[in-house]
């Protein structure tokens, strides 16, 4: 008997799981940057209840409240601008251990996508001789997302990277010569 309800679990599991993501490329595509550990858009959006919980842990503040205005179905969902402040990747989550709902869960920093960080080596200072490395310091997550080559210049690395922002903000050029778009 648990031989049958697993096998139907999972079919149906793994049915309803890509039935999601093709709902959700279609009906919700992502355009905020959420706090770590969130569920895909959809998921996220039903099951997220506003409580504001989460924002209210964030000990950087850096977790805000989606607005009424222009938030459309995410108004009240709490999300990240990494360009004024920066999720500083807590060891212990605490904004995804508040959630009681399933909208955030914690899970391993390696599995943490927030956004994709990109460099443009146009405004970085050290293509243009000086030296810094700021960034690669300011970095929560190490050389594993964010590393200097021996010029002293940013080598990204995407697979570690969790799309924090913490390097974008505490980059010395303005506008920011790092950027993160959406994962």
């Amino acid at each position: 008997m648990n031989d049958r309800r697993a096998f139907f679990q999972s079919t149906f599991g793994k049915l309803l799981q890509e039935v999601a993501k093709r709902t959700e490329e279609r009906v919700a595509p992502k355009r905020w940057f959420r706090p770590p550990g969130a569920a895909p858009e959809v998921a996220f959006l039903a099951a997220c209840t506003r409580c504001g919980d989460c924002i209210d842990v964030c000990p950087v503040h850096a977790i805000l409240k989606m607005p009424a205005n222009g938030g459309g179905l995410a108004a009240g969902t709490p999300y990240i601008d990494p360009t004024t402040r920066a999720c500083i990747a807590c060891e212990d989550m605490p904004c995804a251990s508040e959630c009681e709902t399933g909208a955030l869960t914690r899970v391993p920093w390696e599995q943490v996508h927030m956004g994709i960080l990109e460099l443009d080596p146009q405004r970085c200072i050290t293509f243009q001789g000086a030296e810094c490395g700021v960034c690669a310091r300011a970095c929560p997550i190490g050389e594993r997302a964010l590393a200097l080559d021996d010029r002293g210049r940013p080598v990204l690395k995407p697979e570690g990277c969790v799309g924090c922002g913490v390097c974008v903000t505490a980059c010395v050029t303005l506008p920011s010569s790092l950027k993160l778009r959406l994962a």
